[in-house]
């Protein structure tokens, strides 16, 4: 073989190489960046990734938010209707969380079936409601209903 020719193969081959080891690893990082969004009735259901960061909304509780003494740790439940999970938060909570109201929290699920949230997200204003929590409450809604056809629609 040319000499010429095997030192561009060679440079060829290098490039497809780093390529490809670019490609695999911004790969790798995005799926370590992705946080799925689940209802409380999927997680309740046992649909979550074990181990891993995601994101569960609905509405918090009324009178489910307790406070541990003067500290910044607070527990509350979020619900969709159906089903709730236990939500624990250390931190300063959004100044519009409130009961009755729509968030979104990230975390994991602990073995006893609690939520640790990392951060809590509150919607901005009365109107809107993250499309995920939205979603989530119309299926448990339609679920609800089609579990129990003797209920009033």
């Amino acid at each position: 073989m040319n000499p010429k020719r095997r030192n561009r193969l060679l440079i060829i081959a290098l490039l497809v190489a780093g390529v490809g080891t670019a490609v695999a690893l911004a790969l790798v990082a995005l799926q370590e960046n992705v946080n799925l969004f689940y209802s409380p009735t999927e997680v309740a259901r046992g649909a979550v990734p074990k181990g891993q960061t995601f994101r569960v909304g609905g509405l918090v509780r009324e009178g489910s938010v307790r406070r541990a003494g003067q500290g910044l740790t607070v527990s509350f439940d979020v619900t969709d209707g159906p089903h709730s999970v236990t939500v624990d938060y250390t931190g300063i909570l959004p100044d519009l969380f409130r009961e009755g109201q729509g968030i979104v929290a990230q975390g994991r699920l602990n073995p006893d079936g609690r939520f640790t949230a990392d951060q809590v997200l509150a919607k901005h204003d009365e109107n809107y409601m993250p499309p995920e929590v939205a979603d989530a409450l119309i299926k448990a809604e339609q679920e609800g209903a089609l579990a129990n056809p003797h209920s009033p629609q």
